[in-house]
């Protein structure tokens, strides 16, 4: 159907300029030539030949074309905005009519010198130019993104404001391209009403980016297990529905649903996240006490990374050293008498202080484990089987956040071997990410209707952690991230803000 649309359409649109060059005593003909026949309408309305070349530039060049046929369609009297709105949205309906009905004649530049907009249409105009302006670079070019939560610390801190390339890894064409502008997937002021209809959905496409998502770039991405939400303030990607649907309603979707109202994204339309990239397809990661390999090898550590550590003491850390030495503003509960910090950075086990949590980075680390009352200092590490950790599988994967894998990330045109073992780390891969179907019976797997012990993917997959290990929602709970989920590199610190602006930080570059 859409192959049928296209047809049509190209084939309205020179139908319709074979009538308009007529009229404007241009060999109709020429019509009908691709490429050169904005060339001749250039000539004809003495249009700065420039124009035509930067009509050749992808996807904002399509605008100039259509900016070009405005002005064509403006010396044959045509000066409304339906004028222009018919032009853009449907000139292989309007060209034909302009082209062969009777009245509408070629009047030349001198039309549209004699024409004089009104002062409400140059605003309009101006502010459409804006919208379309600002959508294209927004979309195509780099978009503005602010650091919610403190899984990057301290790398990336809360309230950072990046830049967020998108010619990086090759700007994504729009999935969900009917949508309100400016906003990504809920209206201003709400958190739940949809900014987007999906009456167009179209197939994932990029285009060519200046490299390939690398090993330890930070990238932005649509998070993966947020096509499905509960929609509501408090849930979200907050609390993920797959989350909610495993734990309290054990599979019960029916149960889930009937009590929450339930929302489901198009893929570009998920939250987006912020991560680094420390796994790319043909990788093997395995997190061993807490430290991270890569191929057996062990992975880069940002120096910025933080990390929990538990302390004993001689005697209590001073309010001044935590605030001033280590950054960490203290709080104190009136009711106990403990020291602490909102953000998890700092707890006291006692009110003496004699037993502690920090949240460091190596500097702070190293800074911490110098000092004459600190008796012992050692990373805090979960144990156990952790029944939340991608892919759910407690007995052939039985990991927790700082004892993970080993795990092979997929790579595009791999093929793998399903088995009971494995089948639990491609399930969604096979259904959500490459949109196949999927059938589980005695054993046996039915892929698209036929079996098979093999599976072939279409995507290069990533494995996103954030710097701050123990405070960071990641793959380790929702597994791999596909290439039509990422959204772009986040490139520079373009302003900051913590009580006041963080001057150090502007302008920093992402590493």
């Amino acid at each position: 159907m859409g192959l049928f649309i296209f047809i049509i359409g190209v084939i309205g649109w020179h139908v319709g300029m074979y009538g308009l060059f007529k009229k404007a005593s241009i060999n109709p003909l020429l019509a009908f030539v691709p490429v050169y026949n904005t060339w001749l309408i250039v000539e004809k309305c003495g249009i700065k030949k420039a124009w035509f070349w930067l009509q050749l530039i992808p996807i904002a060049g399509q605008f100039i074309t259509i900016w070009i046929t405005i002005v064509f369609l403006m010396n044959f009297k045509r000066f409304s905005l339906l004028d222009h709105a018919l032009v853009t949205l449907f000139p292989f309906i309007y060209f034909p009519y302009i082209g062969f009905n009777k009245e509408d004649k070629w009047y030349g530049h001198e039309a549209v010198v004699a024409y004089k907009k009104p002062q409400s249409r140059e605003w309009i105009d101006a502010g459409v130019f804006a919208v379309v302006a600002a959508t294209l670079i927004r979309t195509f070019v780099f978009e503005a993104y602010v650091i919610p939560t403190g899984s990057m610390e301290r790398t990336l801190l809360i309230n950072d404001f990046l830049f967020v390339s998108k010619m990086s890894y090759g700007p994504r064409i729009p999935i969900t391209p009917i949508s309100f502008p400016f906003v990504h997937n809920t209206m201003p002021g709400s958190i739940t009403t949809p900014s987007y209809t999906k009456l167009v959905q179209l197939p994932y496409k990029r285009l060519p980016g200046f490299q390939e998502v690398k090993r330890n770039d930070v990238v932005v991405f649509n998070f993966p297990a947020g096509d499905t939400i509960i929609n509501l303030p408090d849930y979200g990607s907050k609390q993920p529905y797959y989350d909610v649907l495993r734990s309290v309603y054990k599979g019960n979707r029916e149960a889930l649903m009937a009590e929450f109202p339930i929302l489901v994204h198009p893929y570009d339309k998920t939250d987006n996240y912020i991560k680094r990239c420390v796994a790319v397809g043909g990788d093997v990661l395995q997190v061993k006490h807490g430290i991270l390999y890569i191929n057996n090898q062990l992975a880069y550590k940002p120096v910025d990374a933080q990390t929990d550590y538990q302390l004993s003491l001689s005697t209590p850390f001073t309010t001044e050293f935590l605030e001033k030495d280590l950054g960490i503003k203290i709080q104190v509960d009136d009711e106990h008498n403990v020291r602490f910090n909102k953000d998890g950075d700092y707890g006291e086990d006692s009110s003496s202080g004699l037993h502690c949590m920090l949240n460091l980075t190596l500097d702070n680390y190293n800074k911490v484990k110098a000092l004459p009352n600190v008796k012992s200092i050692s990373p805090l590490l979960k144990e156990g089987v952790d029944a939340d950790m991608f892919p759910y599988d407690t007995i052939n994967c039985k990991w927790d956040v700082d004892s993970y894998g080993p795990i092979e990330i997929p790579k595009k045109g791999e093929t793998i071997t399903l088995s009971p073992q494995n089948i639990s780390l491609y399930r969604r891969l096979i259904t959500n990410y490459e949109n196949n179907t999927l059938e589980e019976s005695n054993g046996k797997y039915i892929i698209n209707g036929k079996e098979t012990t093999t599976y072939t993917t279409k995507y290069n997959y990533y494995w996103m952690m954030g710097d701050n290990r123990h405070r960071s929602q990641d793959s380790r709970y929702w597994g791999f991230v596909p290439e039509t989920h990422v959204v772009g590199k986040a490139s520079l610190i373009w302003f900051s803000w913590n009580d006041g602006p963080r001057w150090k930080r502007i302008f920093n570059f992402i590493n």
